[in-house]
């Protein structure tokens, strides 16, 4: 009877280890840091790469260590009735040209959803709530801001009565813009509205991953939540 094969490598190309490719593509998007910066800090741990090397490691594995992040408690409070969405946008050039990035995040600042629009109509808030609403289900109560977009969107979709508006309200999702900003002036902003999606959601994942809420617990609870986190990063992709 012959042997099942074992599912081959993806890291079976490349000369440097698979530890090295994935310290690279976690200190790129956990850290504010550029694609140089990135080169310079492997320099002194004894590895001379490229920072292109570093763009290309991204661009290849980013999305697949994201989609290996497990989304566990996102999962439990799929069926919880208090679970709360922020809904915000926030303009990003691209070229020099205005573009938005969408954001849903939950009511524990876990980013679920980001998407890239040309423009800020119903027509674009439509299509943000309704991938959200696909791969997350139905939350409790959806939080925006006063933007008319909104409604519009959510009366279509027949879900108006769920909405929350109110100053102060949404500071949720304004907050969870903070670290992408900071990312952003990192790269010297975007070039193409595709890459900016790629990027925007790898950093979600990312950023999910390795929250620990520090201000919101003591010491010991968060030391053993980032050892928990890194721990699970180590298994990712064999």
């Amino acid at each position: 009877m012959p042997r099942p094969r074992k599912s081959a490598s993806p890291f079976r190309y490349f000369n440097s280890s698979p530890e090295i490719i994935r310290l690279a593509v976690l200190m790129y998007f956990r850290f504010a840091l550029s694609l140089r910066n990135v080169e310079d800090l492997l320099l002194e741990r004894g590895v001379d790469i490229c920072h292109e090397t570093v763009r290309m490691w991204w661009n290849r594995f980013g999305p697949m260590f994201a989609a290996d992040i497990p989304m566990q408690r996102v999962s439990r409070m799929k069926g919880s009735r208090h679970w709360r969405w922020h809904l915000d946008e926030v303009f990003v050039k691209i070229n020099g040209e205005r573009h938005y990035l969408w954001r849903a995040v939950d009511h524990e600042g876990e980013v679920l959803e980001s998407f890239v629009t040309k423009r800020r109509d119903k027509a674009a808030a439509l299509e943000f709530m309704k991938k959200a609403l696909k791969r997350h289900g139905r939350a409790e109560t959806i939080v925006t801001d006063g933007m008319r977009s909104y409604p519009a969107a959510m009366r279509e979709l027949g879900n108006l009565e769920r909405r929350e508006m109110g100053r102060w309200f949404n500071n949720r999702a304004e907050n969870s813009h903070l670290p992408f900003r900071r990312r952003e002036r990192a790269m010297q902003r975007f070039r193409r509205m595709k890459s900016l999606q790629k990027f925007a959601s790898v950093h979600a994942s990312f950023h999910n991953h390795f929250n620990s809420e520090r201000h919101l617990v003591d010491r010991q609870t968060y030391k053993t939540r980032r050892s928990a986190a890194l721990a699970e990063w180590q298994k990712l992709v064999g």
